[in-house]
C-alpha cells in the first residue's frame, strides 16, 4: 500500500517556479494566455536570444533551430510567429512541416543544430496547441535553460541589426531521414513480411511517415488516421481512442494494430482478437526482449502511474522498476541518472535509450514486434503472466494554484479510501503539468472497488475545488 501526492521527489532537483512551461513545455488553448501569437512571438524571440548567448561562447558558429509541428490548424500561425521571434534576435531557422515530436529529436542532433522546437499539443484536442524544446542532443531542454528562456520572456523585443537577421529554409526530405532512422533500429536480419498490420496514425504529424516504415519493413500495412484536415486530430482516433483501432484490426482480420497519438510520441497496441495493450504491457515486452537478450541494462524506470502488476511481473524476473514523477521527462531523467535504458509511461511513452533520445511511438513498435518476430508469440502471449490491477482514474477541474494538498477533505477522502483498499491497492493525487486539473487515480485488484473509491475523492476534491 502506498499513498503518493505527486511531488517531484529522489533525484529530481528543485528549481525557480516557471510561470510558463509545465512537463511537456508550453500548453494550452489556442487564443487563451498561453497560447497567443503575441506570446508565441516573445517566446521564439527569447529563446533565440538564449540560444545566441550560448552560440557566443563558441567562436565561429551560428545558432540554428529546428521547427516541426502536427497537423492542427493553429500550427500555421504559431509557426511564422517563431520564425519571426527567433529570425529577430539572429537565429536561423529550419522548417520541416508536419513531423512528430520524436522526428524533431533526432533530426536537432543529426543536423547537429542548436535547438529542436514542436509546435504540438500532443494528444490535446485541436483546439489547443503547446510548444516543446529540445536541446541539442535531442534531450527536453533542462530546467535552467527553460529558466532562462522564462526571464528573457519578460525583456522587450529587440531586433538585431538587419545583416545579423537569421534566415530560414525548408528541409524538404525530413521525412525520408526519419523514416530510415526508425528502421536502422529494426534488426537488418529481420523483416516483418507476412504480418497485416493497422497503423492508425491519428489524424496526426506521423501521417506520411509511420505507415512507411512498416511497408518498407515488408508488412502488409492498412491506414486509418491519415486524413489530416487541421480540425481532426486525435478526433475519435489515435491512441487516446483505441476503440477505432480495435475495430479496424478485426474488421481487416489483421495479425496486429498500433496507434500514435497527434505527435507520435505514445504508442497502443492491438492484437489479432482486438485487445488493446498500454504503454505498461508494451514496456513489459520489450524488457523481457532485453532480459532475454541480455541487452538489459540494471531496470526499468516507470511512474507513479505504473501499475502493480507490471511492477510485480518484472520483479518475478529478478528486473527491477524505479517510479519517477508522472512526465517523460523525469523518467528520462531518472533513466540518465541510473544508466539504464529503458523506461516509459503507462500512457504509452515509451524510451529505448539505445535507439533514441525521447520517447517514440514508431521506434516502440518495433521494438515489441522485434520480440515478437523472434519469439514466434503474440501481445496475448508475451504479457499472460503480468496481468494488470484495474485502475480508475478521473481529472477533476481546478483553478491553477489551488491549494488540493492543504484541503483537509481531500486529506479524509484519501485516507478513506485506502482504508476501503486494506492494503491493497493504491491511491495517487497529482496536479497535471498541462491541464488545470487534479488527476484522482485509485488501483485495486476489483475494478468496481477502484471506481468507487476514485468516484468518492474526486467528489471531493469537486466541492472542495469550488470553494
Amino acid at each position: 500500500m502506498t499513498m503518493e501526492n505527486g511531488g517531484r521527489e529522489g533525484s529530481i532537483r528543485h528549481h525557480m517556479i516557471k510561470y510558463y512551461f509545465g512537463t511537456d513545455g508550453i500548453r494550452g488553448r489556442m487564443g487563451e494566455p498561453r497560447i497567443t501569437p503575441e506570446l508565441v512571438l516573445r517566446l521564439g524571440h527569447a529563446a533565440g536570444r538564449v540560444l545566441a548567448a550560448e552560440s557566443a561562447r563558441r567562436p565561429g558558429t551560428t545558432p540554428a533551430v529546428l521547427i516541426g509541428k502536427d497537423t492542427r490548424i493553429s500550427g500555421y500561425l504559431l509557426e511564422a510567429a517563431l520564425e519571426a521571434g527567433l529570425s529577430a534576435a539572429g537565429v536561423d531557422v529550419y522548417l520541416t512541416g508536419p513531423l512528430p515530436t520524436p522526428a524533431v529529436a533526432y533530426l536537432t542532433r543529426a543536423l547537429r543544430l542548436s535547438a529542436g522546437i514542436v509546435i504540438s499539443a500532443s494528444h490535446n484536442p485541436f483546439e489547443d496547441n503547446g510548444i516543446k524544446f529540445f536541446s541539442e542532443t535531442g534531450a527536453k531542454l533542462p530546467d535552467a535553460v527553460e529558466e532562462a528562456i522564462e526571464r528573457a520572456m519578460n525583456e522587450p523585443i529587440n531586433c538585431v541589426p538587419s545583416a545579423d537577421l537569421g534566415k530560414a529554409f525548408r528541409v524538404d526530405d525530413a521525412g525520408g531521414r526519419y523514416i530510415e532512422f526508425c528502421k536502422s533500429t529494426f534488426p537488418n536480419e529481420l523483416d516483418l513480411k507476412g504480418l497485416k498490420i493497422v497503423v492508425d496514425c491519428a489524424h496526426g504529424a506521423g501521417y506520411h511517415v509511420a505507415p512507411p516504415v512498416f511497408h518498407e519493413l515488408g508488412a502488409e500495412v492498412i491506414t486509418t488516421g491519415a486524413q489530416p484536415d487541421g480540425l481532426n486530430i486525435n478526433a475519435g482516433v489515435g491512441a487516446m481512442h483505441p476503440r477505432h483501432l480495435q475495430k479496424q484490426v478485426v474488421a481487416h482480420g489483421a495479425d496486429i494494430g498500433l496507434a500514435l497519438d497527434g505527435d507520435g510520441d505514445r504508442l497502443i497496441m492491438v492484437d489479432e482478437q482486438g485487445r488493446c495493450y498500454d504503454g505498461d504491457q508494451l514496456l513489459y515486452v520489450i524488457a523481457l526482449d532485453y532480459w532475454r537478450r541480455g541487452a538489459m541494462a540494471g531496470g526499468v524506470v516507470g511512474t507513479q502511474m505504473s501499475n502493480i502488476g507490471f511492477e510485480q511481473a518484472l520483479l518475478r524476473r529478478g528486473i527491477a522498476l524505479e517510479r519517477a514523477p508522472v512526465g517523460d521527462r523525469y523518467v528520462l531523467e531518472k533513466m540518465q541518472d541510473k544508466r539504464w535504458l529503458l523506461g516509459g509511461e503507462n500512457s504509452g511513452h515509451i524510451i529505448c535509450l539505445d535507439k533514441h533520445t525521447t520517447g517514440d511511438a514508431i521506434v516502440a513498435a518495433l521494438a515489441v514486434l522485434r520480440a515478437l518476430r523472434e519469439q514466434g508469440t503474440t501481445l496475448g502471449v508475451a504479457t499472460a503472466d503480468a496481468p494488470l490491477f484495474p485502475q480508475h482514474l478521473i481529472n477533476v477541474p481546478m483553478q491553477r494554484g489551488f491549494e488540493w494538498r492543504a484541503s483537509l477533505e481531500i486529506q479524509k477522502a484519501e485516507l478513506d479510501a485506502l482504508a476501503t483498499l486494506n492494503g491493497s491497492g493504491r491511491v495517487l493525487l497529482r496536479p497535471s503539468g498541462t491541464e488545470p486539473v487534479l488527476r484522482v487515480m485509485v488501483e485495486a485488484h476489483d475494478a468496481e472497488m477502484a471506481e468507487r473509491c476514485a468516484r468518492g475523492i474526486a467528489d471531493v476534491v469537486a466541492r472542495a475545488a469550488s470553494i
